[in-house]
């Protein structure tokens, strides 16, 4: 379904839930482009995130707001892998067929869960309870992210060539946006994950104040 030469209605037949392949379509190209696409996403996030800790005392009220944006397209980024994971071992034939996860994403995988679950709940930790939790929390969500950030950045580089092939256009049909099957619900996962990011971290700006008034009385204190 929706190979090149293939009738476009295809991409718009229904499946067997009753949902349009435009949504559910793609199979396990699909699931390596939404896993593509949220991995692009997350480099130019990190990236914001590497410049507010060069300037952590000024930007601690972005580093908060990015961190917490991150979690929507962080979670596609783990289900999608995650369900590769689960359908190639439960010997799915077409996963089976597509072959194994490559062996760095094999044995970096149970790192990158574990760091990324200790960063995540080091820095809700923090958020919550205030600078006070400094001395209990803080090195630990700097330890954990030094340790996520270099097996993630390893992971993400180590398949630029492969993000680079999969976000390819596919098909005859190429030139039209969203022509590949699937494509509008891995576009509509992505943005909804980036949404929900942000709203969690507007929700939360109102928690960033005992961070923010934190930094400026050393700031000043400093000066």
């Amino acid at each position: 379904m929706g190979r090149p030469g293939e009738p476009a209605e295809l991409l718009t037949a229904p499946n067997a839930g009753g949902l349009p392949a435009a949504f559910t379509g793609g199979g396990t190209d699909g699931n390596e482009r939404l896993t593509s696409m949220a991995g692009m996403l997350l480099i130019v996030l990190l990236a914001v995130l590497g410049v507010t800790i060069l300037r952590i005392g000024q930007l601690i009220w972005l580093h908060l707001f990015v961190g917490l944006v991150l979690v929507g397209p962080l979670a596609v980024k783990v289900a999608s892998t995650g369900y590769r994971f689960a359908r190639y071992y439960a010997r799915d034939q077409a996963y089976r067929s597509k072959g194994p996860p490559e062996l760095v994403m094999r044995l970096s995988a149970p790192i990158v869960v574990v760091s990324t679950a200790v960063v995540f709940v080091s820095g809700v930790l923090l958020l919550a309870l205030g600078p006070r939790a400094r001395g209990q929390y803080l090195l630990l969500h700097k330890a954990s992210f030094v340790v996520w950030l270099g097996v993630t950045g390893l992971h993400v580089f180590g398949h630029l060539p492969q993000l680079a092939r999969s976000l390819r256009p596919a098909g005859a049909d190429s030139h039209l946006p969203g022509s590949a099957p699937g494509a509008a619900g891995r576009w509509l996962a992505l943005a909804g994950a980036l949404v929900a990011g942000i709203v969690l971290a507007i929700v939360l700006i109102p928690q960033f104040a005992p961070w923010t008034a934190h930094s400026a009385f050393l700031h000043h204190h400093h000066g």
